[in-house]
Formats: C-alpha cells, structure tokens, sequence
C-alpha cells in the first residue's frame, strides 16, 4: 500500500501542486514568523548583554510601595553612597549613571529617531570606559554635548557643530565637544544618545546631585556574587538594591524575549488562519481526488485490500504532500524572516545588526505543522473512500450524501450558528473586559455554524444570480447549475474566502466607527483649540506654560499636571488644572453638582465616584506625596471620557505638595480659534522644538487615526495571505472539477458550445462561488463589527456604529477579482481540450 500511495501521488502531481503551495504559504508564515521573532530578540539580547559587559554589580534605589496615607516613593543616591561603594572590599572603580530623555533635532529641525528612544545621560569624568571617544573631547558645562557616532553620521554632524535639543520642553543650543561609540541597544535600535558632564546631566534631568544607578566594577579575583555580597553588607539595605551584572543582562533577556512574544503571538494568529483555510484546500483536493478514483479504490478492495489500509494510502499520499510543503515552507520561511526584518527598517524601526537564527525548535514545527495540518484535512476524504462498498465503486455508483447525513449536518449547523449568535448578543451587555471571552468563544461557533451550513445556503444565494446569469446565456445556465451541482465542494472553496474577507470587513467597521467616536470625543470635551505636549508623553516643564500664555491672541491656558495620592489607602492620580478657567476650556457633561474647581473643591468623574461611592458635597480626605493631607469636598461628578478623567482641582492647591511640577499638557484657548497663523504663533514662541507637540482637535483625531490606518494596513498584509490561499483554493478546485467533468466538457464542445463559451463558463462558475463566499464574509464581518462595538460601547460613550459602505463594496469586487483571477487557468486548460479525446475519457 505504501508503494501505491507513492506512485498515486507522482501521478496526480500536477493536481496536488495547489494543495502543497496551500500549505506551504501557512508553514513559510509560521517559520517566518519563528525566524524573525529569534533573529530579532537574539540581535537585541546580543546588543544590550554588550552594554553590561562593564558593570559587575549595579546599585538602584530601592521602590518603597505605597502603604497606608503614604504615596509609594523611591529613595535618592546620592555622592555619599557612591563613595561608600567605592571602599568596599572588590571593587575596582564605580561610575554614577544619570539618564533621561533628551530630544535631539537634525539640520531640518526635525527629531531625530523614535522619541522613545532619545535619550539622553552622563560622561563619567575626564575619560569614560562606557563610551570611548573617537573624535573630540569630554564635555564641560551646559553648553556641551557628547553625540554618539551614529546619530552624528546619521544627522551630519561633527565637532563644533552647534546642536538643538530639548529635555523637558525649553530649547537647548549646546555646541558638539566629542563623539564616542557606544554598545547601547536603543543606539544601535535606531535612537539616539547624547551626554552631558555629571553636573550638568543632575541639573536638567531634575536630579541634582543624585544618581540613577551606581555600576561598581570588581577588583581582579573577585567575582560578582562576592563583590554583591560585600555592597549588600556596606550599604543601607532600606535604600538600596543590589543587581549582578549577569542577572541585568538576563533580566534584560527576558524582558525581550517577553516583548517579543506579543508579536510572535500576533503573527501567529494569522499564520493559523492562513492554514486554517489552507485545509479546506486540502480537503477538498482529496476528496475530489478519492472521487475521481473510485474504481482504483474498489478494485484494491476487491483484490483483499481493507478499509484501514485504503484509508492509510490516502495518509500516506497526505504524508508525502506534507512533507514536502513543510520542507519547501521551512526554506520560504527563512526568506520571509529576512524580509521581514528588512520590511522594519523600511518602516524606520532600526534592528541591531546579527544573524538570521533558524532554531531547531524553528525546524521541528515548520514539519509538524506541515505534515498534521495536511493529515488531518485528508483524514475525513479518507475515511469516505474506505467506506465506499466496492460492487458500488466498480459501477461507479459513487457514495453520495444520503438525506440522513444532509439532515444531521443541517441541523448541527443551525445549532452551532444559533448558539453563537445568542453568545455573541450576550456578550453585548457586558462590560469592556468580561465580555472579550465570550465575545471570541461565540464567534467562533457562528463561524463554524455557517461554515457547516453553507452547503445549504450555496443553492439560493447562487440562484439569486440567476437573472444576470442568463444575461451569459447558455454559459451563465451551466456556470449556475455547476456550482450548485455539488453542494459541499462549492462551500468548502468559499468558505476559505468567507473567513478572511470576515476578519477583514470586521476590523474595517470597527476601525471606521472607533475613528468617529474619537472625533466625536475631542469635539465634545474640548473648548480648548489647542493641546501642546511632549512628543514621547514626558512631562513639560512648568515654563512652556508660561511662554504660552504670553503669546499674542492666547485667551486662556490651564496646565494638565499629574500626581499621585493616598484616598482611603488606595494609590489615585490628582490631575491639578487651573481652576479660574478650566471651565473654558472643557466641555464635560455634570451629572451631578456643579463644576467648581477651586480651594478645596473638586470635580471628579462618575467612575471614580463611583467607586469610592461619592456624590455632589462627599468629603474626602487626600494625603499628598509630601505627606500632607487634606480634607476636599466633592463640588461636581462629570462623565469622563478617555481625554479627560479622575479627580480635577486646582494647581494652586497641588502645586505647594509637589518637588518637581511637571505638566502632561498645556491646554490653550485663543481669541480668533484655532488656524494656523496661531499654531506658527506657538510653536515660534516655543522654539520650533520638535520636542513639543501644538496640537488642535483635528490634528488629536488624525493622529490616532494614523495608529489604526497603519494597524488596519499591517492586518490587512497579514491577512492577505489567507486570501491568496483562497485563490489558490478557487484555482484548484475549479482545475480539478474540469478534469472531472472532461468528458462532459467535450460533448458539450461536440453539440455547439465553442471554446469561448467553455472559457466564459468556468470563468463565471468561480465567480459566482467567489462572490457566495464574498457575501457571507462581508455579512458576518458587519455582524462581528457591530457586536465588538458594542462592547467597547460600554467603556466608551461616544462610539457609535459606522457601516463603511465603500471599503465593503471594494471588498466584493476583491472576491470578484479573486475568482476571476483564480478561473483564467482553468478556463484556458477546459478550452483547450480535444473533444473527442474528452468524451472518450472516463
């Protein structure tokens, strides 16, 4: 049996191409995405292990948590610790670390790297081993900075160059002393380093005279753990901690690894999908091979073959194909690694430089997902051919579905369907997170419950296509009555299309309708015609405000500043406004009280009110984090949104209980509205510092609207290859239900239908089934859509439902392209066949 599995594959090898380049894209993506996500993390765990090569042991403050009325805290390293460090038995040389963000422009003015990765910190002394000098000298004063070389390559500039840069929003000229190269992962990720002398670095991060961390060096002969033994005996243990320079680079470690598994994850999930559809190809092809192989069977089972032999030939011959799609999916997939990762420059996300990593783990999954994902959909095909009597093959009266088995699946069908749509609406009346599970659980059995009715549906959504049908007169009649002829082939080929053309319809309509909601919100809470803020969601300092507010025709500004508190021993955020004018800048809806913000009254939204169960004239009592404590009065509840939440008072009552104001934003209110001689206005009183961000409502809106284009965009890619598998599907199945019907083909040829008619017959027979499976995809992608928006209703009271009529009608022109695309093979092949070497066959 295993001879003839094998020879039964080399002799269909044409018509099991399609089901191999089916599983094969599935697999490239899995091992693509293994390939990538290795290569990726092991670049950057190989980048930042560098960094640590000099540090033997590091000193951190240690985080005191909150507790009681006391806000969580965290104590200071100061010059006195440093210098205690340095006396202890091992150790060879400390170096006092500071770091903070520090926004570097290029000769355009434009920030240079991702503003999460500007950073900015100290050079140690005279000579710093952390960063080795390649041109230049070390910097003195505020008005000189270090530039690693490739941002300086990358920017253009030298030593002596004068550069702009900002830390907490005012603009900073300081002239270039020296570059130096650095192992630093975000440098060699793409950001940027820049270094201050220690002094100055203290000042401008708002750490005077203190240090981030301590990195002390051991002595020849001793190790890390001993001299980490010798710093946990010599130092306070109530202020800090102490780290091995391994245990960083392995905290390091997993802390990538962890971030990357996320996107492994996500990547995944569409490598699955893409298979998952892929099996329908494979199941199909069997099937309709097993059909088109009847006699064969049967007459192996009349020459003693059993039933579990004849199914385990159509194994092995699964096997086989499997294997090979593994094999040649494992090879695409290094490709598509390397592509992706080159794919992440293009986008300006720099990777460190390494090799590709093809793990063993990589290897043994790329087979294994090859070869079961291929049994499996060919188990069931197998299964049938076993079961087919064989007096009945031998006469080719083939195992049709009895009305038994087309009951039973209907009937499944309609359960599952209807299980999943009662989950579904169920999970519509729950809030934001407890709905998400059964939110995914009834979709999952709405989608099998179609898949399983499709058959069913297949006749009279197609026979609704009959009027322009007959339009292709007797081509339109036999395109029709073909796709309707064999019920459970039709639903298997559009079923593949169905479920991508459902994530994708379902993704756009929340999209669409999550983009005006977040129009809706900005317009309805905001007075204010301009928001300003940093560019990485650091705080500005408390002097943009003041610059602000002197520009010409600016009205009003309040300060948006964060703190963190003590209300009845839980840890809640104060937002300190400007009490006077908030109210002209806001437009947020009271649901009880009044809103006043000023002394001791405060405003607070209905989510916090709620549960600390506080209403108009509650009083409460906050501890600061000074220690202080207070008692405010509850003036107002309003309806929070995700722009503006929590408890609301004014600065001049924050601001005496905090060491370091800093404010999130600045909001800003001008004579004449928003424009953009205004905008230039604010943005020329500020420096043109590509720090800052001026922003009015629309540019919020399109911001936010650019991070779901460019996630819809990168799904879209992804889920594309589940609608090339499809096409794949479409062109097979239409290949192989032409061989199968050669001899009808020729006597049609033989009474009067041309070759053009053939051509125009299976080219509307796939685009009836592509626009079937386009249908029932974009219907239940509207339904997910909607059901999804209405649970993110519950946390967002502004979302409504938004039907994006033109991206569904391109969608179905996709599915129409889809089979007329997949039909111009066949077609050709079904055209071309000799007449009467076809009505001879079979």
């Amino acid at each position: 049996m295993f001879r003839t599995a094998l020879r039964t594959v080399l002799a269909h090898k044409a018509r099991l191409l399609m089901t191999v380049l089916a599983v094969m894209l599935g697999v490239a993506f899995v091992s693509g995405t293994l390939v990538f996500t290795s290569t990726v993390s092991d670049a950057y765990q190989k980048s930042f292990a560098k960094g640590f090569e000099g540090v033997d042991v590091a000193v951190e403050p240690e985080h005191r948590e909150a507790a009681g009325d006391r806000v969580g805290e965290t104590p200071e390293l100061t010059r006195a610790l440093l210098d205690k460090s340095a006396k202890v038995p091992g150790a060879a040389s400390v170096t006092g670390v500071v770091t903070g963000y520090t926004a570097l422009a290029d000769k355009d003015g434009d920030l240079i790297g991702n503003g999460f990765q500007s950073q900015g910190g100290n050079y140690w002394g005279t000579k710093d081993p952390r960063y080795p000098l390649t041109d230049g000298r070390a910097p003195h004063g505020e008005g000189e900075v270090l530039l690693d070389a490739k941002t300086a390559e990358r920017a253009g500039y030298r030593v002596g160059d004068t550069v702009r840069l900002s830390v907490d929003g005012p603009v900073l000229t300081p002239k270039v002393t020296g570059i130096f190269t650095t192992d630093d992962g975000n440098v060699a990720a793409g950001g940027s380093l820049a270094l201050f002398d220690t002094a100055s670095a203290q000042k401008l991060f708002g750490k005077p005279g203190t240090f981030d961390q301590i990195d002390v060096e051991a002595a020849a002969g001793t190790s890390q753990e001993q001299l980490k033994a010798a710093l946990d005996k010599a130092l306070p243990k109530n202020l800090v901690e102490t780290t091995t320079g391994q245990q960083l680079a392995d905290d390091q470690a997993e802390m990538i690894s962890s971030q990357m598994s996320g996107l492994k994850q996500g990547l995944l999930v569409f490598a699955g999908i893409a298979l998952f559809v892929g099996t329908f190809i494979i199941a199909n092809t069997f099937t309709m091979l097993v059909a088109q192989r009847t006699k064969e069977l049967a007459l192996l089972r009349a020459v003693g073959a059993s039933r579990r032999q004849v199914t385990r030939s159509v194994l092995i011959e699964a096997f086989v194909v499997g294997t090979v799609a593994g094999v040649t999916g494992l090879l695409a997939g290094v490709g598509v690694g390397a592509g992706l990762r080159g794919l992440m420059g293009t986008l300006g996300a720099t990777v460190p430089d390494g090799p590709l990593v093809i793990a063993p783990g990589t290897v043994a999954t790329a087979l294994v997902v090859g070869v079961v994902v291929t049994m499996l959909a060919a188990w069931l095909p197998g299964r049938r051919a076993a079961k087919i009597p064989p007096v009945a093959a031998m006469s080719s009266v083939h195992a049709k579905a009895t009305t038994k088995s087309l009951v039973l699946r209907n009937t499944l069908g309609a359960l599952f369907s209807a299980a999943g749509v009662a989950v579904v609406l169920a999970a519509t009346t729950m809030s934001g997170s407890d709905g998400q599970a059964p939110m995914g659980l009834g979709a999952v059995l709405l989608i099998i419950g179609v898949f399983v009715l499709t058959p069913l549906l297949s006749r009279p959504l197609i026979a609704a296509a009959a009027p322009v049908l007959r339009v292709f007169g007797v081509s339109g009649k036999l395109a029709r009555q073909n796709a309707v002829r064999n019920p459970r082939r039709t639903a298997a080929t559009a079923s593949a299309l169905m479920i991508g053309l459902t994530l994708i319809t379902g993704m756009t309509v929340m999209a669409g309708s999550l983009q005006r909601s977040i129009d809706k919100m900005a317009s309805d809470s905001l007075k204010a015609d301009y928001v300003v803020s940093m560019t990485n969601g650091n705080t500005l300092s408390p002097d943009v405000e003041q610059k602000v507010k002197r520009v010409e025709g600016v009205t009003a500004t309040s300060p948006m500043r964060n703190a963190p508190s003590r209300i009845d021993g839980e840890t809640e955020y104060l937002t300190g406004v400007d009490g006077p004018v908030i109210g002209r800048l806001t437009d947020l809806v009271l649901d009880d009280g009044a809103f006043t913000v000023s002394g001791s009254k405060a405003v607070v939204d209905d989510a916090t009110a709620k549960a600390h169960g506080w209403k108009a004239g509650s009083a409460f009592t906050v501890a600061y984090e000074d220690g202080a404590k207070q008692r405010m009065t509850v003036a107002g509840v309003y309806q929070g949104n995700d722009m503006l939440s929590g408890i609301l008072l004014d600065n001049a009552v924050l601001a005496p209980h905090q060491d370091e104001p800093g404010d999130m934003n600045v909001l800003v209110k001008t004579a004449g509205g928003a424009s953009d001689a205004a905008k230039d206005r604010l943005e020329k009183a500020l420096g043109d510092n590509p720090a800052i961000a001026v922003q009015d409502k629309k540019d919020i809106s399109n911001e936010i609207a650019q991070m779901f284009t460019l996630m819809l965009n990168m799904l879209y890619g992804l889920l594309a290859m589940a609608v090339i598998v499809a096409v794949l599907g479409v062109i097979n199945t239409l290949a192989m239900s032409v061989f199968e019907r050669s001899q009808e083909i020729g006597m049609l040829r033989a009474v009067g239908l041309d070759r053009r008619d053939v051509k125009r017959m299976v080219r509307l027979e796939s685009l009836v089934i592509s626009l079937f499976g386009g249908v029932l995809g974009i219907g239940l992608g509207v339904f997910f859509g909607w059901a999804a928006g209405e649970l993110l209703g519950t946390s967002m009271a502004t979302y409504e439902l938004v039907l994006p009529w033109g991206r569904m009608g391109l969608f179905l022109l996709l599915a129409a392209g889809v089979g007329t695309l997949a039909a111009l093979w066949p077609a050709r092949r079904a055209a071309r066949l000799d007449m009467l070497t076809a009505i001879k066959s079979q």
